[in-house]
């Protein structure tokens, strides 16, 4: 068996789509659905079939197997893709699907180039030039087993000894340059130094756990910035990745909600207190590709940024983020002026859990935020704060809750509920969208067709008694001609070859190679139709489509031939439409 066959059928697409998305199972039918993770969506639209190891959105309309998803959703080649899989699972990869093209080298090597740059950076921390570092973390409480888990490091001071170890491993100049651990000199200048040079260093994974960046802290009160970040690279998208995503994501779904908080310590200290659910943003703002991967894993997001101003106006931009990807969103705000690390410091992991759990709406924050902001004592300031708010009130998804909520407001600001009202209105008929012509819809493809070619892909029996009698003139002008007849040609050939398509996935797999991309979204579609589970079910349904095929051919050919009697005898051939009415005679005794 190929290497890429033997992957295939040696994972299972639902446990592997399963690490990006949050799936549901559907019935007993092998399909679960979740939200695409190459579009924005509010509603499910993405399917995942397990019977045929397949995923198809029925919202963007990308669909494949397990490696193509890796592919798209980790923005791989086909090896590295392989390679991870493969690496996922125990399995050898063979030396000719090795790296070949020069973008997948280069990634390869950055890959390689961060692994050893957070262990050097971590084996520094813990040796002799990392005492300051360390001292440090057990001041902020950061104790041995976190300073492991997070694998945190400590940066050369003399900006050297990086790149010399990357270059004694041999990576070329390009590499070095490309990688943003390393810089070159200036014009005029040879050769490379550290990028960071005498700094705490927080390693950024990606969703599947992989070092691709990393946060370096200044140790000194002077040195600014006080946080430096990797560069963007080809395996670095900074407006993507979350920090501490990829141990969250277990958190995430057994709490039923994510905690977002401002910075990496932050999420060290708060982790420390058993909320291991908790992401920061890697020194940006929050952006919508990181809002859309939270919701991937959960509906529910507590914010907790730090309390100073910079970080009330970030949780505003971060409110609307996540209101605008449909996620229901909750604030802790945090007395005495603490973020998230300092509160756990002086109140203990106890303390801080509680806070999570009775987190408030955030209507009331926003509420209390209009309140600061403009002069509730004049008309003027109320109405401003009632334009402030109004953005929040009409993303409450409920109308019976958006209702209540417009006359909180009303009560909450001093102003009249039906100065409420009428704004409410009108802000909602300004968010109107315009209409828009619906795109041309596809034939529909009748559900005859659907039956069949499910059982014909499910079932390796219902093949071999179904596809003898299914000769080419009963599927001929079917909407589904082309994705049948592929069936039956993959089937014969294999048949005369000896061979044998193994199970649902290696005939879908061979079909949706084969056919044109307007059969292969046939495919997609039919199949992830299909609610067939037993055996016997689909056999007993594909004869009976059988049944009925046959019969609408012998009907056309009934049809066909009266007209051909019709024919002959206006022309006055009697013995030609005599031989007519014989064979009609035959297919309608045949009939009955």
């Amino acid at each position: 068996m190929e290497f890429v066959e033997q992957l295939k059928s040696s994972i299972d697409i639902v446990r592997v789509v399963g690490e990006y998305v949050r799936l549901k199972r559907l019935g007993a039918t092998g399909r679960y659905l979740g939200l695409c993770p190459f579009h924005q969506e509010k509603t499910p639209s993405f399917n995942v079939n397990q019977s045929k190891q397949f995923y198809k959105c029925f919202g963007c309309g990308v669909g494949g197997d397990a490696i193509k998803f890796v592919m798209e959703v980790d923005g791989l080649s086909f090896p590295e893709a392989l390679k991870i899989l493969a690496d996922r699972n125990g399995i050898p990869m063979p030396q000719r699907h090795e790296f070949h093209d020069a973008e997948s080298r280069l990634r390869g090597a950055l890959h390689e180039m961060h692994v050893l740059a957070a262990d050097f950076y971590h084996a520094a921390l813990m040796g002799p030039q990392g005492a300051d570092a360390r001292a440090y973390l057990t001041k902020r409480g950061v104790v041995p087993a976190l300073i492991e888990t997070f694998q945190l490091g400590f940066s050369d001071p003399s900006g050297q000894q990086l790149t010399r170890k990357l270059q004694e491993a041999k990576y070329t100049p390009e590499q070095l340059e490309a990688s943003g651990l390393v810089r070159r000199r200036a014009e005029g200048g040879q050769g490379f130094y550290d990028a960071f040079r005498g700094r705490l260093m927080f390693p950024i994974h990606n969703e599947s756990g992989k070092v691709i960046a990393f946060g370096g802290r200044a140790m000194k009160d002077d040195e600014q910035p006080k946080y430096l970040n990797s560069p963007e690279t080809p395996i670095y998208k900074k407006t993507s990745t979350l920090y501490n995503f990829h141990r969250a994501r277990d958190g995430m779904r057994k709490t039923g909600h994510a905690v977002l908080v401002e910075g990496y310590m932050d999420v060290i200290g708060i982790w420390a207190a058993g909320v291991t659910e908790c992401l920061a943003s890697c020194g940006t703002a929050l952006t919508n590709p990181q809002v859309r991967a939270m919701h991937r894993h959960t509906d529910n997001v507590v914010v907790n940024f730090d309390p100073d101003n910079a970080g009330a106006n970030a949780a505003e931009r971060a409110i609307q983020l996540l209101l605008d990807e449909g996620l229901r969103v909750k604030v802790v705000a945090l007395e005495g002026g603490l973020d998230p690390d300092d509160y756990v410091k002086q109140n203990g992991a106890e303390a801080y859990r509680a806070k999570i759990a009775s987190a408030s709406g955030y209507f009331h924050w926003l509420a209390d935020r209009a309140r600061a902001k403009f002069d509730m004592r004049s008309a003027e300031g109320r109405i401003d704060a009632l334009k402030f708010l109004m953005p929040a009130i009409l993303k409450v998804p409920d109308k019976l809750e958006r209702a209540a909520v417009a006359n909180d407001v009303a009560g909450y600001l001093g102003v009249d509920p039906s100065l409420v009202l009428d704004q409410f209105k009108r802000s909602a008929a300004e968010r109107r969208p315009a209409s828009v012509p619906s795109a041309p819809k596809r034939p529909s493809v009748p559900h005859l067709e659907i039956i069949l070619i499910n059982a014909l892909i499910s079932s390796a029996d219902v093949r071999q008694e179904i596809l003898p009698q299914l000769d080419a003139r009963l599927i001929k002008g079917l909407v589904t001609e082309e994705i049948l007849e592929m069936i039956r040609g993959l089937s014969i050939n294999a048949d005369a070859n000896g061979e044998a398509i193994v199970g649902p996935a290696g005939i879908f797999a061979a079909v949706e190679a084969r056919v044109t991309d307007t059969g292969r979204t046939l495919l997609h579609e039919i199949t992830a139709a299909d609610e067939m589970t037993e055996d016997a079910e689909y056999r007993n349904r594909a004869f009976s489509c059988l049944k009925r095929l046959k019969e609408d051919f012998r009907r056309g050919q009934i049809d066909e031939i009266r007209a051909r009697v019709k024919s002959a005898e206006r022309a006055g051939n009697v013995e030609e439409a005599l031989a007519w009415l014989k064979e009609l005679s035959r297919l309608e005794t045949a009939g009955e």
